[in-house]
């Protein structure tokens, strides 16, 4: 006896992964053109109530980094260097936070599925 398929099922096996296949490219069309778009794109942050202020950009690097008169003391260096490290992680943060889900979104979580090649 042979086993049948339920209707719709078994015709189009061809068509149905050049579907996927299409829908893939699209994706990652999205996806690289979404990851370019957030390359260009500025993230500010600031520590110590304002008195340090980083933009970073979406690629990782820092752009600028603004710091107050009234906090350079030289008597204490490493609160200056404190706030300016808290300030720089969390616009590296921020930035690092919207790539993901910018790109959640478009991928639907399929980017955690990790298949070689496809992403």
């Amino acid at each position: 006896m042979k086993a049948r398929l339920p209707q719709g099922y078994g015709s189009g096996g061809a068509s149905n992964i050049q579907h996927l296949a299409k829908q893939a490219q699209k994706m990652q069309a999205e996806m690289e053109a979404t990851s370019a778009e957030l390359e260009e794109k500025e993230y500010e942050a600031a520590a110590g109530g304002g008195a340090v202020k980083v933009v970073a950009t979406g690629k990782m690097e820092i752009k600028s980094i603004e710091i107050s008169e009234d906090v350079v003391d030289p008597e204490d260096v490493e609160m200056l260097s404190d706030l300016v490290m808290a300030a720089v992680n969390e616009a590296l943060r921020t930035a690092a936070k919207d790539k993901e889900e910018r790109m959640g979104a478009i991928s639907g979580g399929l980017g955690n599925l990790n298949i070689p090649g496809l992403f």
